[in-house]
């Protein structure tokens, strides 16, 4: 990645592995996990931004992301995935820690909550529902049915190769149907090119989508952290989606907050897709620095 010297680039010893990640700022310790295909430059508006207001923002590469990270054949199922941010919360602070997901990264992030809400003060999620809403629309919602063709497109063999095709056309496509009216940087763009040009970063991200499918690719040993992971999120949480996200419909929220305990507060943010968070950085930024600031019950 090309040095931006607004971040640091750290190494963590968490769970058995060197986790890379993007670092700015000191403070409280906000941790934002970033989704598929992406990567920590992701939250290159947030990072500075939050580093400013006080915090100390870490921006970990997801398992497998990084070019020398783990083996492609995983695991990597939410609950291998939730143990790595909790254990990068062990090694960096004592106090709890907040969590900014998007995508993969607030399925996590909501998952983290449920497991270890001890860990974790506040979370903010964004473009991917809860787990019971999600669900439901796989199963109910024709039109979610078709935005997901890619999910089962990628249990395929040939997958890999689909993807790799004509210079990843695959994946900037994805990005201009998930952002419909918005175009990734040409300079982030490269930078996720070049690190899915990585056979491994490859077979990895589609790990993600293969364990979620496939109980073979499950760790036996997880399984009673699997059946907690729809439970109720007992952690104060803000969730933001796109209104015209092209991944996942809006319209798949509907009734979200039954899940969550304590305070919740949803926001659709206008012209803006599956990416947000880079789409509409100065809006996002504020609901995330006034959440941030609430005293929450």
């Amino acid at each position: 990645m090309a040095k931006d010297p607004t971040f640091n680039s750290i190494t963590v010893e968490a769970n058995g592995r060197t986790i890379h990640a993007l670092e700015a700022g000191k403070g409280p310790l906000i941790i934002a996990l970033h989704g598929f295909p992406d990567l920590p430059i992701s939250y290159r508006h947030q990072i500075p931004a939050l580093a400013e207001n006080g915090y100390r923002v870490v921006a970990p590469y997801m398992r497998g992301y990084f070019p020398s990270d783990a083996a492609p054949d995983g695991p990597y199922e939410v609950a291998v995935l939730v143990q790595d941010v909790l254990a990068v919360i062990d090694q960096l602070t004592e106090q709890p820690a907040i969590l900014i997901g998007h995508d993969w990264g607030a399925i996590v992030a909501r998952s983290a909550a449920i497991l270890a809400p001890d860990k974790i003060s506040k979370i903010v999620c964004m473009s991917v529902p809860t787990a019971g809403n999600f669900g439901r629309a796989l199963v109910s919602n024709p039109k979610q049915q078709r935005r997901s063709w890619y999910m089962f497109f990628f249990q395929l063999p040939i997958a890999e190769m689909a993807i790799a095709h004509n210079d990843f056309a695959f994946i900037e496509t994805l990005w201009q149907e998930w952002s419909p009216g918005w175009s990734c940087p040409k300079s982030v763009m490269n930078e996720i090119k070049e690190a899915f040009r990585q056979p491994s970063v490859l077979k990895a991200a589609l790990g993600y989508y293969r364990s979620q499918f496939n109980p073979a690719l499950q760790q036996p040993g997880l399984a009673d952290i699997r059946k907690r992971l729809s439970d109720p999120i007992p952690t104060p949480t803000m969730y933001l989606h796109g209104a015209n996200d092209g991944c996942i419909g809006v319209e798949t929220t509907e009734g979200m907050e039954t899940a969550f305990l304590r305070d919740f507060e949803k926001h659709i943010i206008p012209s803006a897709g599956h990416f947000v968070h880079q789409e509409q950085p100065e809006v996002v930024n504020e609901l995330i620095t006034r959440f941030l600031a609430k005293k929450h019950k």
